[in-house]
């Protein structure tokens, strides 16, 4: 039995490779032609290095177009020219051509931010960084700059057709983008390190709200705060409170209003519109093909299978915050923040009039860098000296830590009395 389900699988995989193999040796048409039937120079040119990048041949279809540039500085297919640069190297493909590509997008978007292409370019510099994205418990490098480059779709081009895509990717990329914290906040978890665990659970939930496992991340997060200690019973008590508020119907609501009738504090009802979209995540969820395992260790992405389909994603960037156990000082706490600044000193002396942070006090008080006219603090061990120079110039040199001993000079012989 077992041995026909891998036959089965190997031949699907065997068959989708093929099928992708035979897409990709046919001719792919452009997305962004020039349907106007002119034989004018300028298009021309045009037209046969569009047909270049449909089969393939990007170099000798770039080739054409930076003549068509160059040659025809005030030609209507300028713009049209900037941009099928940009998809050559798109459709080109590998970690130089996407490089390539996102450099000739931005330039586009720069000269010309009005035009209809401007957004469709910002999706692809999107898609340029979600093709390089990793699985979730590797480099998010690329998955961070994704997540910045589809929010900058939506902020800089809201009302676009491609937005609705773009906050679909943004769902996508942060539900990898959880999932790789999430794996993070269980490994302190399981080695029972609470406050780092908690941390991380707190901002993971707090950043990610419609990130699968959410609920999940809440419940752990109280459990973590639970276990740390009496004083932290509000924050344990917030964080299951919004397990059974916000996600109504989770695994973890019934134990979480459990746990808030032992604390002894009020559970609170649930939201009927997190119930409903609950619901409509639940019956809309992308379902797992028989093909699943196999491909998920095939492609280099991460699975987002189970991101969310509705709801608003994040727009602000995720920050690292400071663990509750970890005490901050009064004066930062009544600002506010705990971010480290810099400022250029204008006065030039203050350098002069303040202390010097270098000359730290050695051993039981005795200052290295005493100044000069300051005694040292009483009973402390006074600082070894150095010794003078030799005004000699042909006196050795004494080599630090020798001990030399001063010969005794030979008193001169008394004379014999005689007598």
């Amino acid at each position: 039995m077992r041995s026909s389900y891998v036959v089965r699988l190997s031949f699907l995989v065997l068959l989708t490779a093929l099928i992708t193999f035979s897409t990709g040796c046919r001719k792919r048409k452009y997305e962004n032609p020039i349907t106007k039937d002119t034989l004018q120079p300028d298009k021309v040119l045009y037209d046969k290095a569009i047909a270049d990048v449909e089969r393939g041949r990007f170099e000798v279809a770039r080739l054409t177009l930076q003549t068509l540039i160059n040659t025809y500085d005030t030609s209507e297919y300028l713009a049209k020219a900037k941009l099928a640069i940009a998809d050559s190297w798109f459709r080109e493909g590998g970690t130089n051509g996407l490089a390539q590509a996102e450099a000739e997008y931005k330039d586009f978007i720069l000269f010309y931010p009005t035009m209809e292409e401007a957004a469709e370019s910002q999706e692809k510099v999107c898609n340029i960084h979600i093709k390089q994205m990793e699985k979730a418990d590797r480099d998010n490098k690329h998955a961070l700059r994704a997540e910045e480059e589809c929010r900058q779709l939506l902020i800089q081009f809201p009302n676009s057709k491609f937005a609705p895509r773009a906050t679909q990717a943004v769902r996508q990329i942060q539900e990898a983008l959880a999932e790789g914290e999430m794996r993070v906040s269980d490994f302190y978890f399981k080695k029972q390190s609470w406050a780092s665990s908690s941390n991380r659970y707190q901002s993971l939930a707090d950043q990610y709200p419609l990130y699968s496992r959410a609920d999940e991340a809440n419940f752990r997060a109280g459990d973590a705060y639970t276990k740390m200690g009496a004083r932290f019973k509000d924050r344990a008590g917030k964080s299951f409170a919004r397990v059974v508020r916000d996600y109504p119907l989770s695994a973890y609501a019934d134990d979480a209003k459990k746990r808030l009738q032992e604390m002894e504090l009020a559970v609170p009802e649930a939201d009927p519109v997190a119930e409903a979209r609950m619901k409509y995540e639940a019956d809309n969820r992308t379902k797992a093909k028989m093909t699943a395992p196999v491909m998920n260790m095939l492609k280099r992405g991460p699975d987002t299978r189970m991101a969310a389909k509705s709801g608003t994603p994040s727009m602000a960037p995720i920050r690292p915050t400071i663990p509750v156990n970890v005490p901050i000082p009064a004066a930062v706490a009544a600002v506010g923040t705990t971010d480290v600044t810099v400022s250029t000193i204008n006065d030039s002396s203050t350098l002069d009039k303040s202390p010097d942070a270098r000359l730290s006090k050695q051993g039981d008080g005795a200052a290295a860098g005493t100044p000069a006219g300051e005694k040292p603090a009483e009973g402390a061990t006074p600082a070894p000296t150095t010794p003078p120079a030799a005004t000699d110039a042909n006196a050795p040199i004494i080599a630090k830590g020798t001990l030399v001993k001063a010969k005794k000079q030979k008193k001169p012989k008394e004379p014999k009395k005689k007598n």
